[in-house]
């Protein structure tokens, strides 16, 4: 359980997809000058990675892993399918977003014509492909950890674009210099939005990672500063006393 709830947490926040490895940036540029309309796309984005991270998960177990087709019999326990991992999870991609754009054109008319050529192009969106990629990189072992994955990542990308979408509605009314308007100030509210989200990296970690307390680096640094420097000079007449006092208790004896 603790496991599920770490990969929750750090998805969402410590890797998110836009702000630690800039995936989708495309469409959460795009998309992103209404709260209505990154809503939209944001749902979108959560139901195809909450489905196809955990398809191309049993893809990457049963088929595509190194001794996967194992299943079918041991003379087929060598095979290594692993160089169609980008085709065959792709596919899987293009068929939830084939899905996805019938039921949103069917429900929601108005979503779907204000979502516009971004809708069918979630199939293309690397943060999709990522988070597949990403799945088979780390070694999910379940399928239920698949499915967290894919859910936390895609709820990460939605609080991103949201967040995003929420402050431009809000700039329209601000007085923006104007060489930073458009995409110059949404760079950098992206950069601070950034910087904001990896400050939770200690979140998970209680602070293990933290640096040395600042009093024992203190203690140590007036430590080495009241420490007494010898001059050579000094050192020898030291040396010269403590000779002449072994000398003199060798002569009483």
């Amino acid at each position: 359980m603790l496991e599920h709830i770490e990969l929750f947490f750090k998805s969402i926040f410590i890797d998110n997809m836009v702000f630690a490895v800039f995936l989708g940036m495309c469409s959460y540029l795009a998309v992103s000058k209404k709260v209505a309309t990154a809503v939209g796309l944001g749902a979108a984005v959560i139901f195809v990675l909450a489905v196809t991270v955990p398809l191309n998960w049993l893809l990457d177990k049963y088929l595509l892993q190194d001794g996967a087709l194992v299943w079918l019999g041991e003379e087929y326990a060598d095979y290594n399918l692993g160089f169609l991992s980008f085709i065959l999870f792709i596919a899987t991609i293009a068929t939830m977003v084939q899905l996805v754009e019938i039921i949103v054109e069917k429900f929601s008319p108005s979503l779907y014509n204000s979502l516009g050529i971004f809708l069918p192009l979630i199939a293309v969106n690397c943060a999709i492909l990522g988070g597949s990629l990403f799945m088979q990189a780390r070694e999910i072992a379940t399928l239920g950890l698949a499915l967290n994955y894919g859910v936390s990542s895609g709820i990460g990308w939605f609080l991103a674009i949201l967040a995003i979408a929420a402050i431009r509605e809000k700039i329209r009314y601000s007085n923006v210099p104007a060489p930073l308007r458009g995409l110059g100030i949404t760079f950098i509210i992206t950069g601070l939005m950034g910087i904001g989200f990896q400050s939770f990296g200690g979140m998970l970690t209680g602070g293990d990672d933290a640096p040395a307390p600042v009093e024992d680096t203190t203690a140590e640094v007036l430590e080495k500063v009241e420490a007494p420097v010898l001059e050579e000079g000094e050192i020898k007449k030291e040396e010269l006393e403590e000779n002449e006092v072994s000398y003199n208790d060798l002569t009483q004896k």
